[in-house]
């Protein structure tokens, strides 16, 4: 079953959509962003957030005892270093006890060649774009990831929404899925999109395992 993640929660009613959508994972971003959130109302809203939804910290190139206090304050289930952390930058987050997912801006095979060389739980691909870390609502060439593997668990970012999302876990075949942009209207979460994204999705997998 291909889990969903919906990310850059940042509202009491974002919280209320995926809890009733039963969402796998929701993102909070914590670097800078249209969709930032604090350490102070991140505690509020995933005070709110169901038991069951797994708590996904996104991170740019902030300081490891920024992370370790979040991962505290917070009890994170998952660390995405988005930034342009090393692999051995990376593997020094192990000792925080939580999943670790890096992710990797992907224009061509170079991306998928700097991904194998990071030891993590997940490998989440995302759409490069110059300047810009992430949240950008593009897609990439999926075409580059047939025939290749991780030794990690694949999450597919980058541009899906209820339209494509089908076609994607198709050709990808990923562990997850990871939507933001593509669930919003006006820079909002739109609880619709969501819903459409969510019934999509899972409609598919009922239909194709």
């Amino acid at each position: 079953m291909v889990k969903i993640k919906i990310c850059g929660l940042k509202r009491y009613q974002d919280i209320d959509y995926v809890n009733e959508l039963k969402v796998d994972y929701a993102g909070f971003v914590f670097a800078k962003s249209p969709r930032r959130v604090d350490l102070q109302h991140a505690e509020r809203l995933i005070a709110r957030l169901d038991k069951g939804i797994r708590k996904v910290g996104v991170f740019v190139n902030q300081s490891r005892e920024f992370i370790k206090e979040a991962c505290s304050a917070l009890g994170l289930d998952v660390v995405q270093l988005h930034g342009d952390e090393t692999p051995d930058e990376v593997a020094a987050y192990a000792v925080y006890g939580v999943e670790m997912w890096k992710a990797i801006r992907v224009k061509g095979e170079d991306g998928l060649v700097r991904a194998g060389e990071y030891r993590v739980d997940g490998i989440l691909l995302d759409a490069a774009v110059q300047g810009r870390y992430g949240g950008t609502g593009q897609t990439f060439d999926w075409g580059l990831l047939e025939g290749v593997s991780f030794n990690s668990k694949l999450i597919l970012a980058g541009g899906l929404n209820s339209h494509n999302v089908c076609s994607a876990i198709a050709r990808v075949k990923p562990y997850a899925v990871d939507v933001s942009s593509g669930v919003e209207t006006g820079g909002f979460k739109d609880y619709k999109k969501m819903k459409e994204f969510v019934e999509r999705v899972r409609s598919f997998e009922k239909h194709n395992r």
